[in-house]
């Protein structure tokens, strides 16, 4: 790990005089790309000067105790080694958590889709609900929140959703809620007051960049076709929404959010381009051993992940055995308590890996 450390440091070294450089600030793109790097490494580089500083008092203060006689200034060393070990126990435990291998994907912008599953107009006022969560959690850590596409019912719920969520690693947090959501609650319709159990799937889907994901244009056929909303909303008096379908997958992108036809197909591709990605990396994961996967979940859609039950007013996430008992709090978006334990259970079950591989 300390010759890892080391070549990190030379390396965020070499970074910091080359951003500096004059006739590199030139190439703006290249300029960008190495302050990127440069920034990612810091937190490492940082965390392992306070550890090296720790090493080096604690050798000063075993020189001082062999040379020192005096009780009373031993007493104080003493105390002060144990402070230090201390802070180099806990700098070196932070540096394995840092230096586990990163999800390419974490520092993206994400694709957000929900779609009631069983229970009918239940299923789609929970994934109402669910938007409305996680619409509050991008409000908190303010990120930007753009509606893709929607399809509601008359009640005020969602059949289908689709946003993207833009912000500080968005994919980081936001990747562990791919699955199956389970409420437990009485229906507003629900006259005898029995409980009902419905179902909402939601997926999460990194933003990719062109360069990642190539369509070819004739792989595309895109239809289009006059916006539709309850109640007279949101309906356009010209053929300004969009359904893209590529052909060689059969995947079927809609998207009828702007009133331009061309914001809509820009919308539509981005979407589009996201959901090829996730196939591709399903297909790559398809052929990792079941015990190589987190305990947190794959991001099966089809994974029942998290139980909400409104009568117990308690949240349970099925996959890290955590149950919250402010489920009201929960849904207006504070979430962090929840996704902080499922980053914690993925790190543990990386750095356990890792200790296989050694």
């Amino acid at each position: 790990m300390l010759e890892r450390l080391e070549f990190i440091e030379n390396k965020y070294e070499e970074l910091s005089i080359k951003i500096s450089d004059p006739s590199v600030m030139a190439n703006q793109n290249e300029w960008r790309k190495l302050c990127k790097e440069h920034a990612e490494l810091e937190m490492i580089v940082n965390k392992y000067r306070e550890y090296k500083d720790a090493l080096e008092e604690l050798d000063t203060d075993k020189e001082m105790l062999h040379e020192e006689s005096d009780k009373e200034l031993r007493d104080m060393i003493h105390e002060e080694m144990k402070e230090l070990e201390v802070v180099k126990a806990e700098a070196e435990a932070q540096l394995k958590i840092l230096l586990l291998p990163k999800d390419p994907n974490d520092d993206k912008n994400v694709f957000i889709e929900i779609r009631g599953g069983a229970g009918g107009d239940e299923a789609a006022l929970f994934a109402a609900n669910l938007f409305r969560m996680y619409t509050r959690y991008a409000e908190r850590h303010g990120w930007k929140t753009e509606v893709m596409s929607a399809n509601e019912t008359d009640i005020g719920g969602f059949k289908e959703v689709v946003f993207a969520l833009k912000g500080n690693s968005a994919y980081s947090k936001m990747k562990f809620e791919s699955g199956v959501h389970r409420v437990q609650r009485v229906p507003d319709t629900e006259s005898s007051g029995r409980i009902h159990t419905s179902t909402t799937t939601v997926a999460v889907l990194p933003e990719v960049d062109d360069v990642e994901i190539d369509i070819n244009p004739n792989d595309l056929k895109i239809d289009v076709f006059r916006a539709s909303g309850n109640g007279g909303q949101c309906v356009n008096t010209t053929d300004s929404a969009v359904r893209m379908t590529h052909l060689p997958t059969g995947l079927v992108v809609s998207c009828q959010d702007e009133k331009s036809q061309l914001k809509n197909k820009e919308k539509a591709l981005k979407v589009l381009k996201a959901r090829l990605y996730e196939k591709a990396q399903a297909e790559r994961n398809a052929g990792i051993a079941a015990d190589r996967k987190s305990q947190v979940g794959t991001g099966d859609r089809s994974e029942r992940i998290r139980t909400y039950n409104y009568p117990q007013g308690r949240v349970s996430d099925h996959r890290i055995g955590l149950t919250l008992y402010k489920l009201d709090s929960f849904l207006d978006g504070e979430m962090d308590e929840m996704i902080d334990a499922l980053i914690t259970a993925e790190q543990a079950e990386k750095m356990k890996a890792m200790g296989t591989e050694q």
